[in-house]
């Protein structure tokens, strides 16, 4: 599916839920590094900090990141996400001493509509290391929160 087949139906509304999911170019697995991990969640926290985002849950796995969020109202998704992504890949190049593009240029969002269960939602983020099998009990992974599960 190509970039713009991605933004075709996209939607932006503050005070909505959505569900995105960004990958690393080529799936490396840059998170497998503690401190890369770190840098990367920083930033989303800096989302919540600066009122882009009220973050529900969301997991940091080597090679991508599922996170739940409101939209805050000034906020625009694909502003926001790009900013996430440019800034994390500021951080995380200088830290790594690379150059080069650290995300793939597209994302996947999904919008939570009327009705469906936010907390299944989280609960399948935050499941994502037990079925990749990177750990027997989520509590054993160190990249996750959920604000209210």
């Amino acid at each position: 599916m190509t970039y713009d087949a991605l933004r075709r139906g996209r939607c932006s509304l503050a005070g909505y839920a959505y569900h995105v999911t960004v990958v690393t170019v080529g799936r490396q697995p840059v998170f497998a590094d503690f401190e890369c991990a770190r840098l990367a969640i920083r930033e989303m926290r800096r989302c919540d900090a600066t009122a882009q985002t009220k973050t529900l849950a969301w997991v940091l796995m080597p090679d991508h990141l599922h996170w739940l969020f409101v939209l805050g109202v000034q906020a625009s998704l694909a502003r926001l996400i790009h900013d996430f992504k440019g800034r994390s890949a500021l951080r995380l190049n200088r830290h790594r001493r690379t150059a080069g593009p650290l995300w793939q240029r597209a994302y996947h969002d999904h919008a939570v509509r009327s009705g469906e269960d936010v907390h299944a939602i989280a609960r399948y983020i935050v499941a994502n290391p037990l079925r990749a099998g990177l750990v027997e009990k989520i509590g054993q992974y160190s990249h996750w929160d959920a604000a209210w599960l």
